[in-house]
């Protein structure tokens, strides 16, 4: 994810990181207009999966920032020129999109002219919030952005690959300390099946409030255009400006992101408010899968995918603020979570999301 949140320059260490990315910051500044130089360097915090800088320019016309993206951890190493390539490919598709993305620069993949396989992109405004106030109403934006990237148009040609499980009923591996064995048998057995039939859409496949940012409302003069492309509503002066980390991207059922979404709002704000995006996606004028066994089963296979790992996910998150979010307490979550997904869904298999 690409954040402001938590960033710091890298003056610790300077010598050891400038001699790790020579070759990527002179491949970045040969990219550049004429005249601008990379003035300075700052760690983006908040992800895992790949190491983010912000590039702060300057040059005859003035400052603007960039954002770095490169793999530098042996499986994404291994994975790398997958998904820049594809990350890179959707960054163009969504810049004639009212998808606030970052704009493609430029992409070493493999690493030819990098010291690490990387994408350099713009930096959008804003930045991403994970506290508890207010969450309610950054979800009813976030059901609403969601939406947005569902109708995303895609020629056929031009549609990315077809979404891919994050978990199987092999990979699933409750928590260590679980006293609820029954449990994760039963979320097992959830997902031993075929997938249900679905209407595939153009999906995000990692979205959720970590790859979201967020600003307040300031001009009032472009206002109402700012909302409709953002997804404010006129209500709080809170819009979204920038939905970032598109290496995931796929083609598939609008319930998976929906799923995903819903599981991380579960474990960093308590159940209720994972439970609660499925309708706030829904009353956004989205579709799910009328029948309730079929969600259920998407729902399935993301939820489990966190397990035994969901303190993973929690690191970036305490990294931003979030302190209070301990092993015991992301576990303790997703395993209400799942238990609250079987008293909902389970037993009304022709009843609506």
């Amino acid at each position: 994810m690409i954040a402001d949140a938590g960033a710091g320059p890298e003056r610790g260490g300077a010598a050891a990181d400038e001699e790790e990315w020579r070759a990527t910051r002179a491949w970045v500044e040969r990219r550049l207009s004429q005249g601008e130089r990379v003035h300075e360097v700052v760690r983006l915090r908040g992800g895992w999966t790949s190491r983010m800088r912000r590039l702060d320019v300057h040059g005859p016309c003035g400052r603007r920032s960039l954002v770095l993206r490169s793999f530098v951890t042996p499986f994404f190493l291994r994975h790398a020129e997958g998904l820049l390539t594809r990350e890179a490919s959707v960054l163009r598709l969504l810049g004639g999109t009212d998808v606030p993305a970052p704009t493609p620069i430029a992409v070493d993949a493999t690493a030819r002219h990098c010291d690490h396989p990387s994408l350099l992109m713009s930096l959008l405004p804003g930045n991403v919030r994970l506290g508890d106030d207010g969450v309610e109403r950054r979800t009813t934006l976030l059901a609403r952005q969601l939406l947005r990237i569902h109708r995303v148009r895609v020629p056929a040609a031009d549609r990315p690959r077809a979404y891919q499980a994050w978990t199987s009923p092999a990979q699933v591996r409750p928590p260590d300390a679980t006293a609820r064995p029954e449990l994760w048998r039963r979320a097992v057995d959830g997902i031993r099946r075929e997938p249900p039939e679905h209407v595939a859409r153009f999906l995000h496949r990692d979205f959720h409030p970590g790859n979201v940012l967020f600003t307040e409302e300031r001009d009032e003069s472009d206002e109402h255009d700012e909302r409709d492309r953002d997804g404010g509503d006129g209500g709080g002066g809170l819009r979204i400006t920038g939905v970032v980390d598109w290496v995931e991207t796929s083609w598939g059922p609008a319930d998976l992101d929906v799923a995903h979404c819903s599981t991380a709002l579960a474990l960093l704000h308590g159940v209720p408010t994972g439970m609660r995006f499925a309708d706030q996606y829904v009353a956004a004028g989205g579709t799910l899968t009328a029948d309730a066994g079929g969600h259920l089963y998407w729902r399935l296979l993301d939820a489990p995918a966190f397990a035994p790992d969901a303190e993973k996910v929690a690191v970036p998150w305490r990294g931003l603020g979030r302190t209070d979010l301990t092993p015991a307490v992301v576990s303790g979550r997703l395993e209400d979570y799942v238990q609250t997904l079987f008293d909902r869904y389970g037993d009304r298999p022709h009843a609506h999301p």
